[in-house]
């Protein structure tokens, strides 16, 4: 009789078994493709003739760009004196306690400094996350009818940018920031398991406010 109970007590457990490990090999493949194309991503720009160029703000300190908003800018800087489109946005709108600068208006001045004129930069100041930046976006590109953008950004960054983008119509060409410094194996590791998640959550319309503020954690270095 005991080894009879063993034996169902068994059986009754492969069917839970079977299911980790099938959930398991289903978010293996997931996550392994995901990297691949963030990866991927990462590595092509494909900045060409566009309507504009838009830069995902990065954290600023009393009115400076940090290095890594810096490299955004520099990067857009380059594509806009090489005529790849003749207006600029610069996306952001989360303020510093000490100024009430925001990064959409900082991008603007550092663009400013840098020779762009004043009426080619379209200064956008509300947004406070990755995805109203997309969204704010994609309506001013409506109302202007815009065809195409290119999007500026850090690479592992720019597939859930375009995929944001993308869900509200707009058509963009993606172009990575340049890199700076020495990035640790395990630093860009971070960089794209952050993305993978915040993708996922994306896919799985996970809006819980601890998972929005996760995703959108920003450099501050």
């Amino acid at each position: 009789m005991a080894a009879r109970s063993r034996k169902r007590q068994s059986n009754g457990g492969h069917p839970i078994r079977t299911l980790f490990i099938v959930l398991f090999l289903v978010a293996s493949v997931w996550f392994a493709s995901l990297y691949m194309r963030i990866d991927r991503v990462a590595n092509e720009d494909q900045a060409q003739p566009s309507d504009a160029i838009a830069v995902f703000g990065a954290a600023q300190y009393v009115g400076h760009p940090s290095p890594v908003f810096h490299a955004r800018l520099d990067k857009v800087v380059s594509l806009y004196r090489r005529d790849m489109a003749p207006l600029i946005i610069t996306l952001g709108g989360s303020a510093d306690g000490r100024t009430g600068r925001t990064e959409g208006g900082v991008g603007r001045d550092y663009l400013l400094a840098q020779g762009v004129p004043y009426d080619r930069i379209i200064a956008e100041t509300e947004s406070i996350d990755t995805e109203q930046q997309s969204e704010i976006l994609a309506d001013i590109a409506r109302q202007r009818g815009w065809k195409r953008v290119i999007v500026v950004s850090d690479g592992t960054h720019l597939f859930r940018i375009r995929a944001l983008c993308r869900r509200q119509g707009l058509n963009v060409l993606t172009s990575p920031r340049a890199p700076f410094g020495n990035l640790s194996g395990w630093g860009h590791f971070e960089r794209v398991a952050h993305e993978m998640l915040s993708y996922t959550f994306l896919r799985m319309h996970v809006e819980a406010g601890w998972a929005k503020r996760w995703m959108e954690g920003r450099e501050e270095f």
